[in-house]
């Protein structure tokens, strides 16, 4: 099941963020705000009631950007990533996220879900360039 996330949701987010090489706790705090407008949306995918992955965005114009995608390793290949991004995709015309290079996994999953690569980013990361890829 896919939802918006809650701030009751908090503790299993965190947990999961932590699997992000660089996570944006700030981001994911502020998704979780009660105040609206919020400057970014968390979805979740559950699991017999528990948070087992997330998708965090920052939404544009008509344009959403990807900022985390992760899902717990026990839940892995099971659709969910796919499934938040097309939730997340009902929210905008366009979806635009950057990911490491060396992370074929996500290269691999974004571009079967008919993204293309955009751009290469040299200093996107702390530790170096990101792959920017876009679907509309």
């Amino acid at each position: 099941m896919i939802r918006v996330a809650t701030p009751d949701d908090e503790d299993a987010l965190v947990r999961l963020q932590s699997l992000l090489p660089e996570p944006s706790p700030t981001l994911l705090e502020s998704a979780l705000a009660t105040e609206a407008p919020a400057p970014a949306t968390a979805l979740v995918s559950t699991a017999d009631g528990a948070v087992v992955g997330y998708l965090l965005a920052v939404p544009g114009d008509d344009t959403a950007y990807v900022a985390e995608l992760v899902v717990a390793p026990a839940h892995r290949r099971e659709g969910r990533a796919r499934a938040l991004l097309e939730r997340c995709g009902e929210r905008a015309d366009t979806l635009t996220v950057t990911v490491a290079p060396d992370n074929e996994a996500a290269q691999s999953l974004y571009r079967s879900c008919g993204f293309e690569r955009v751009q290469r980013l040299p200093d996107f990361f702390e530790e170096g360039a990101a792959i920017q890829y876009r679907r509309r």
